[in-house]
């Protein structure tokens, strides 16, 4: 290959500097997580997984594996085709009805994942709006970033959360405009003030765009989000979610007017040119939405083993970064530090924990993404903070006397 040398300088470089990610090799075995089985080039390790985004357990759920085996014993393994050739079936049908009633909104549009749902969304409206402009959160997830810069649409960026600047933005700018923001940032696990940026959408007629991957399936009465926790859904124009986290399986969708995402449906090169879900995952996905629906426990749970989490790792001096969500994030503020603690966890103490270094995070900033649900138990949290302090001093990133005031609480 032409030029090969550009890029193993690339992949030396990315090693140096401890932003080489390694796809560490985790067989997750049904029924037991969030243990786990490591394949390693020292051999195979149990471990316990701390990161995982399939918050709630649901995505090895008894009910879930079941509905998905009935639906492959009844259809087979593939969909056929693209969803305009053979490829919508009773079971996309009937989730996307499932995932707009969650939202209470009119229709509801699947996609192969959450990424591609934004992505292709906003890449799209500007084709039907040329005259748009997006005013998105500098913290934005890359699918929202992406799909803006895609759309060539204008765009303004608003200080993280902050209303002052979005208001200044909203002011300035001319219709038709787009706020696009998330419920809940995953790496940080701060949320955001969605009842403010509403009033303010309202105030100057501005359509909303909320991504509320991390937050569906956990906050919200019936788990439909942060939104329906503020009794906002209505006030909401588009939603995106996923099926790929706190309901277990794989996917993604977006929620709105029906109009709407037809004129999506009917314009979308990432909606329209792509082999749709197998009905084997919208039957789980279908499966899994209804359980989660109806048991709140879930939703207690994780926020109550997310707080004992926080609560732990305070009292051993770790320092959390503050939030309000049942994300934990221990800031580590150095790549190759980061990498060696997340290492030594797992090469040590049988603890999965990814670190999390650029460009996913900015540099200095660097951490390990803890993420305890229903099935972490009281004993393994203890387990956890105590092996975590013990390879962070080891590695110089925790003094032995260190104390760390966060708040605890979850809402």
């Amino acid at each position: 290959m032409k030029n090969l040398d550009k890029f193993q300088k690339v992949l030396e470089s990315l090693k140096s500097e401890g932003k080489y990610r390694v796809f560490n090799d985790i067989l997750r075995e049904r029924g037991k997580y969030p243990n786990a089985i490591w394949y390693s080039k020292y051999g195979v390790k149990k471990i316990i997984n701390w990161c995982s985004n399939d918050y709630l357990g649901m995505g090895q759920h008894q009910f879930v594996i079941d509905s998905m085996i009935t639906a492959l014993e009844a259809v087979g393994a593939g969909s056929g085709g693209t969803r305009n050739i053979s490829g919508t079936t009773k079971y996309h049908v009937t989730l996307e009805g499932e995932l707009a009633e969650l939202h209470k909104k009119e229709s509801a549009l699947i996609f192969t994942s959450a990424y591609v749902a934004n992505l292709t969304t906003l890449e799209t409206i500007p084709k039907i709006l040329p005259d748009i402009t997006y005013i998105s959160d500098s913290e934005n997830h890359s699918s929202i970033i992406q799909g803006i810069r895609y759309s060539k649409a204008k765009k303004e960026i608003w200080k993280h959360n902050d209303l002052n600047h979005l208001e200044e933005l909203l002011k300035k700018t001319s219709d038709p405009k787009c706020v696009v923001f998330e419920s809940v940032y995953s790496m940080d696990g701060d949320i955001s003030p969605i009842k403010q940026i509403v009033e303010l959408c309202k105030k100057y007629n501005a359509t909303t765009f909320l991504d509320e991957v991390h937050a569906v399936g956990l906050y919200g009465l019936t788990g439909g989000g942060i939104a329906e926790r503020e009794n906002l859904q209505d006030d909401i124009d588009i939603i995106n979610g996923t099926l790929g986290k706190a309901f277990g399986v794989q996917g993604g969708y977006i929620a709105g007017k029906k109009d709407f995402l037809d004129a999506i449906r009917s314009l979308a090169p990432g909606f329209i040119f792509t082999t749709s879900l197998s009905p084997a995952i919208c039957a789980g996905a279908l499966a899994s939405i209804k359980h989660v629906k109806e048991h709140n426990d879930l939703r207690n749970q994780l926020q109550q083993q997310s707080a004992k989490t926080k609560h732990e790792l305070a009292k051993l001096g770790i320092k959390v970064l503050e939030n309000n969500s049942h994300i934990v994030p221990v800031i580590i503020g150095d790549a190759v530090k980061c990498k060696k603690i997340s290492d030594d966890l797992l090469y040590k103490e049988n603890i999965y924990v990814q670190p999390i270094n650029y460009p996913t995070v900015s540099v200095g900033t660097e951490r390990l993404r803890f993420t305890p649900g229903p099935l972490h138990t009281d004993t393994m949290i203890l387990d956890m903070t105590t092996k975590l302090r013990k390879i962070m001093i080891e590695n110089g990133a925790l003094k032995k006397n260190n104390i760390v005031n966060i708040n605890t609480k979850v809402s």
